[in-house]
């Protein structure tokens, strides 16, 4: 069957005009109609899914890198106010985050807030002093020639509410604590001497 190239109008077998545009047929094969259904566009979900992950990726990428920088940022800060003072053997730090005061035995004994054992030598190596935001932290290394039993005895009538985790004749631990401090007595012998390690964390 023949169709106008025109309009598309069918055509009677050897026709020379179209019967309804009067357009002259020509004498090739007509031009079939083209067909009705276009052709599917090739689906975008894959490349959409895509490029979904790839903001998210660098959007993760981002922030790391934000973050990063903000840590960098807040350290370099710091350390560029922060005070260091040294004196002997005894160094304090001041910084926007606190104080820290290291290997001084009299500050440390002082801010302890424990009795010291009689007679025993606080160690410059161990003595710690730091506040941090609200919470103060002392800490203390002391060193007798007495029996670690005697020492833990000691510690016992001043800490009477005291739970002692361990005990025995070479070692003990006593931890004291209240909603607003902490404070732990570690005593353990060490040949002829008994070390004496004392803590105590304060709530401001």
């Amino acid at each position: 069957m023949a169709f106008c190239n025109s309009c598309g109008a069918t055509l009677t077998p050897g026709t020379k005009f179209c019967n309804k545009c009067g357009a002259t047929v020509s004498s090739g094969p007509a031009a079939a109609v083209p067909s009705a259904s276009p052709t599917p566009a090739p689906s975008s979900g894959g490349s959409s899914a895509l490029k979904i992950v790839l903001i998210v990726l660098a959007v993760i990428v981002a922030i790391g890198i934000l973050g990063v920088a903000t840590v960098g940022f807040i350290g370099y800060r710091i350390a560029k106010s922060a005070h260091v003072t040294k004196q002997g053997d005894s160094v304090k730090i001041d910084s926007p985050l606190g104080s820290f005061t290291a290997n001084d035995p009299e500050e440390a004994a002082k801010n302890l807030g424990v009795d010291m054992y009689p007679g025993a030598e606080v160690q410059k190596n161990g003595s710690v002093d730091m506040t941090i935001a609200n919470i103060h932290t002392v800490a203390a290394v002391l060193q007798t020639s007495d029996s670690a039993d005697k020492v833990c005895d000691f510690y016992r009538q001043r800490f009477p509410n005291a739970r002692v985790a361990t005990s025995d004749q070479t070692h003990c631990n006593i931890v004291s604590n209240d909603p607003m401090n902490t404070v732990t007595i570690n005593a353990e012998s060490a040949g002829d001497t008994t070390r004496i390690t004392i803590s105590s964390v304060t709530k401001k």
